[in-house]
């Protein structure tokens, strides 16, 4: 069975995520800026890159190779031809990581904005023991009595992930975290228009 998130367009995505009552796509290019900068990185790992949200904000020469990682081959495609720039620099790879078979390569730095929700706990733990980053910065979503899903034009498109979302929690996340060696070092949250808000945490790896 294909993973839901391969049946969902690029542009459905992001007009949902962009919306001036959702901007959640603004507030996530945001915080990528800083979590680049947040800590001292030769590569950098992005799990559930989309179309690249947030890629123009590497400087030239900041990293050696920046690793991409998406479920759909689309929205990867979209992200390479988005960034030229990053070209030689820019790897992108299609995985789903909720499969024990797949695999990858390693990083110092792992980012990973709303995706925790849709592999879990477990997964991200597997993912997160390949990849052996020294930082992880995530950002999870804290939902109100509304839904996970934010009201929109585009609210069905989405109706698929039921079967794959799952509620990630704060406590939860840095159990699971501590689970395989890492620490807390910065939480910060993002208030969204809609009540919603999103909170990054981030984590360095004990020595």
């Amino acid at each position: 069975m294909k993973n839901p998130w391969e049946e969902i367009s690029l542009e459905v995505y992001e007009n949902h995520m962009s919306l001036g009552s959702v901007r959640q796509l603004q507030a996530l290019n945001e915080m990528m800026k800083d979590q680049f900068d947040a800590y001292p990185a030769s590569k950098v790992m992005i799990f559930g890159v989309a179309g690249g949200n947030g890629l123009e904000h590497i400087p030239k020469g900041r990293f050696l190779k920046v690793y991409g990682v998406d479920v759909n081959a689309s929205y990867l495609k979209a992200a390479v031809s988005r960034y030229p720039e990053l070209t030689g620099v820019l790897e992108c790879l299609q995985a789903d990581l909720t499969e024990e078979s797949c695999r990858l390569p390693e990083a110092d730095l792992l980012i990973a904005n709303l995706l925790v929700e849709y592999i879990g706990y477990e997964s991200f733990q597997r993912a997160v023991r390949q990849v052996k980053p020294r930082y992880i910065s995530c950002a999870i979503q804290i939902n109100t009595e509304a839904g996970w899903v934010s009201a929109s034009p585009y609210l069905h498109a989405f109706d698929g992930l039921e079967r794959v979302h799952r509620q990630i929690e704060e406590e939860a996340l840095g159990l699971a975290m501590s689970e395989i060696g890492y620490h807390p070092v910065k939480t910060l949250e993002h208030r969204l228009p809609n009540g919603k808000s999103l909170l990054r945490l981030d984590f360095e790896r004990r020595n």
